[in-house]
């Protein structure tokens, strides 16, 4: 598909999608829908890992104590949404570059941290009982 460019606003009665396709299977998958509601593309992470930079949100399940998660680099104004969804134990989150924070602990279901890329790095812009150290 081609890649078009438009100057002035772009209207749709439907909304739009931000979708990719695997080169391999073929098969397409919906990362966001705009329409009257925003839907962000999500990850769902089970344990210790990545929380991933393709997705705007990753739901959280800890299955023990104290699982590693890392964040690699964004680009600059990317926003990233992390919320423990089902809670098995905790998770310390260590962003590669970071502004004023080292880490963000998970303990409980609910808790969830929002991040902006900015040039500097990942900086905290809200907390909601997820701690920062």
């Amino acid at each position: 598909m081609a890649n078009t460019t438009f100057n002035g606003p772009v209207r749709s009665q439907n909304g739009f999608q931000s979708v990719t396709t695997s080169a391999t299977t073929g098969l397409t998958t919906v990362n966001a829908s705009f329409g009257t509601d925003v839907v962000l593309g999500t990850q769902s992470l089970s344990g210790a890992g990545a929380v991933d930079i393709t997705n705007a949100f990753t739901a959280l399940t800890t299955t023990g104590a104290t699982q590693a998660l890392t964040l690699a680099n964004g680009a600059t104004g990317e926003v990233k949404i992390i919320t423990h969804v089902v809670d098995g134990g905790s998770a310390v989150l260590t962003p590669t570059t970071k502004i004023g924070f080292s880490t963000i602990t998970f303990t409980g279901v609910g808790e969830s941290a929002m991040l902006v890329y900015t040039a500097a790095g990942w900086a905290i812009v809200a907390l909601n009982g997820a701690v920062a150290a």
